[in-house]
C-alpha cells in the first residue's frame, strides 16, 4: 500500500502512457537487484558516425520516460539520449521513493555506458529528476548535467508549499541536491523559470550558492514550471547550455 506522501511526491496514478515508439527509438529494459523491473527508451544519434555524447534524461515526477527521451532527442539529435521510466510507473514496475530513483540511476548509467561505449556523458533532470542527475554525479563521473528548475532539497520544497507545519522530521523522500555538489567538479548548467510556482526562487538560488562548477545559468523571463518547456527561449537555452559544459 503507498502511502499518502508517496502519492503526492510520485503521482504515478496521473501521469500519462507512453504513446507509440517512434520508428528511430528502440526500448531498453533492466532488473534491479530487489526485483523491479525498469523500462527505458534509447534514441540513437541521427549520424552515427561523427557522435561521441550521450545524454541521460531524469524527468519531472509527472513524466513518463520516453516523453523524457522524445524531448531530449528534438533537441540533441545529435548524441545518443537514453532516458527511463522511474519505477512504479507504467511500464516499469516496482514501488517509487527518492531513495529507490537515486539508487537506480547509477544502473542506468552502467547499463548505458557499457553498451553505447560514449566519449562524453551528460545528464539533464528536470523537476525531481534534477535532484536525480545530482545525486547521480556523486556516485559516477559525469562530463557534465543540465539541471532544469533544480532545487537544493526536496523537503524544503515541500516545506515551502507549507510554511506553517513542521514537515521535515516526517519527510521520507528527501532529495538533497545540494550537498552531493559540494565539492564537486562536474560542469553545471542551471535553467529555471522566473515564474515558477513549484519550486521557489529561494530553493534554486540556494543550490546556485552551493554549486563550485556553475558554467552556465539562465533565468527564462515569464517562464512557469511547467511552461518553460514549449518556449523557444528555453529550447535555445538548453541547446547553449550543452555546449557549455562540453557537449
Amino acid at each position: 500500500m503507498i502511502d499518502i506522501q508517496t502519492h503526492f511526491v510520485f503521482p504515478t496514478h496521473a501521469v500519462s502512457p507512453a504513446g507509440p515508439l517512434p520508428a528511430d527509438g528502440e526500448r531498453w529494459s533492466l532488473n534491479t537487484s530487489d526485483g523491479a523491473r525498469l523500462s527505458g527508451i534509447h534514441f540513437p544519434p541521427g549520424d552515427p558516425g561523427s557522435v561521441v555524447e550521450l545524454i541521460l534524461g531524469f524527468g519531472g515526477n509527472g513524466w513518463n520516460g520516453q516523453d523524457v527521451a522524445e524531448y531530449l532527442h528534438n533537441l540533441y539529435p545529435g548524441a545518443h539520449v537514453v532516458a527511463f521510466h522511474y519505477r512504479g510507473y507504467r511500464p516499469s514496475t516496482g514501488t517509487p521513493s527518492a531513495a529507490a530513483l537515486i539508487d537506480d540511476s547509477p544502473l542506468i548509467f552502467d547499463l548505458a555506458v557499457k553498451r553505447l561505449k560514449p566519449g562524453k556523458v551528460f545528464a539533464a533532470g528536470f523537476s525531481i529528476g534534477s535532484g536525480i542527475a545530482a545525486q547521480l554525479s556523486a556516485k559516477r563521473d559525469l562530463d557534465g548535467m543540465l539541471l532544469v528548475t533544480p532545487f537544493d532539497s526536496l523537503k524544503s520544497v515541500a516545506q515551502s508549499f507549507y510554511p506553517w507545519l513542521l514537515i521535515a522530521p516526517f519527510f521520507h523522500h528527501e532529495i538533497d541536491a545540494a550537498s552531493a555538489l559540494v565539492g564537486s567538479k562536474t560542469a553545471v548548467a542551471i535553467l529555471a523559470g522566473a515564474n515558477d510556482e513549484i519550486v521557489a526562487t529561494e530553493r534554486t538560488d540556494a543550490l546556485r550558492k552551493q554549486t563550485p562548477n556553475l558554467v552556465f545559468d539562465r533565468t527564462i523571463a515569464g517562464a512557469g514550471h511547467n511552461d518553460i518547456y514549449a518556449r523557444s527561449d528555453f529550447q535555445q537555452a538548453m541547446k547553449e547550455a550543452l555546449i557549455a559544459l562540453g557537449g
